[in-house]
């Protein structure tokens, strides 16, 4: 059957385990990543899979799976995170970059289908919130992630406003803010950028990946055990 196996975190582990066996002195544990270097069924670039599938190093708060939201209501059964293979091996690069500067990507959210952006038109019928279910959105096509970074400690670095927040002070190019919160926006910006995403720009947490904007709309399901 062919595979598809996560390389790079395979044999990185792989070679750490080699140096246990050599020199004593080095850890075991201490080789280990919490990546899951797994054997996984060989799917095309345009597959919805499941992101903790292959990674263990995202910090997920699936805004939209509880009643914690703008809508202030559930809409999703249950919280998981969703993507095409190509969405999530783009953002497991910029993962790897962002933790190599002792910070993590955390998740709001991630794929919607259709009949959940149907469900939020229904709550909220108005475009400058809600994309209209006629012509879906990059989120319907498993493209576009909402996003923030955390620390080692899971804190939230500040960007100025809350996930969510409407006002112009979420767009990258309100500058009324500290130094801290635009560089915090810049380093969130300029890294997604680099591994293929567009920014958003009256929504500084929203991301899409540049070469998932012409997908189809999806109205795949998952299971919620």
């Amino acid at each position: 059957m062919p595979i598809f196996i996560e390389k790079n975190m395979y044999f990185r582990n792989q070679f750490g385990l080699l140096l246990c066996c050599f020199f004593g002195s080095i850890s075991c544990k201490s080789q280990t990543t919490s990546h899951l270097p797994r054997v996984l069924p060989a799917v095309s670039d345009t597959t919805f899979v499941n992101l903790k599938d292959y990674s263990l190093d995202f910090v997920y708060d699936m805004k939209y799976a509880t009643d914690a939201n703008f809508l202030k209501a559930k809409v999703y059964d249950c919280a998981e995170c969703f993507l095409r293979l190509k969405t999530v091996r783009a953002l497991l690069e910029a993962n790897e970059k962002f933790m190599k500067k002792g910070f993590r990507i955390k998740l709001f959210d991630c794929y919607r289908p259709l009949d959940i952006q149907k469900k939020m038109w229904i709550l909220v019928p108005n475009p400058e919130y809600v994309a209209n279910p006629a012509k879906g959105s990059i989120h319907n096509r498993g493209g576009a992630v909402d996003i923030t970074l955390v620390d080692a400690t899971g804190k939230e670095l500040d960007m100025g406003t809350t996930f969510d927040f409407f006002g112009k002070e979420a767009g990258h190019n309100y500058l009324n803010f500290s130094q801290e919160v635009l560089e915090n926006r810049a380093l969130l910006k300029k890294i997604m950028n680099k591994k293929g995403f567009n920014s958003f720009d009256s929504e500084w947490w929203h991301y899409n990946l540049r070469t998932a904007l012409k997908d189809p709309v999806a109205n795949t399901k998952w299971d919620c055990n």
